[in-house]
C-alpha cells in the first residue's frame, strides 16, 4: 500500500520548504514570540532573515 501524500506535503517539496525542529529554552522562545510581536513580524520571517544574515557572514 502506497503512503497518501497530504497536499500540503506535495506543496511544500514543490516550494522548497523543510520542517526543522528545535529544543531551546521555554524563556528564549517567549522573549522571541513577544519580540516579534512587538516588531509586527512573524517568527519564520525573523528566522529565516537571522539564518540568511549568518550564512552570508559565515
Amino acid at each position: 500500500m502506497a503512503k497518501k501524500v497530504r497536499p500540503q506535503d506535495a506543496w511544500n517539496k514543490r516550494a522548497g520548504y523543510v520542517s526543522k525542529s528545535y529544543k531551546l529554552k521555554r524563556e528564549v522562545v517567549e522573549r522571541f514570540r513577544e519580540a516579534c510581536d512587538r516588531a509586527g513580524v512573524s517568527q519564520a520571517s525573523q528566522l529565516t532573515a537571522m539564518m540568511e544574515e549568518f550564512a552570508k557572514n559565515n
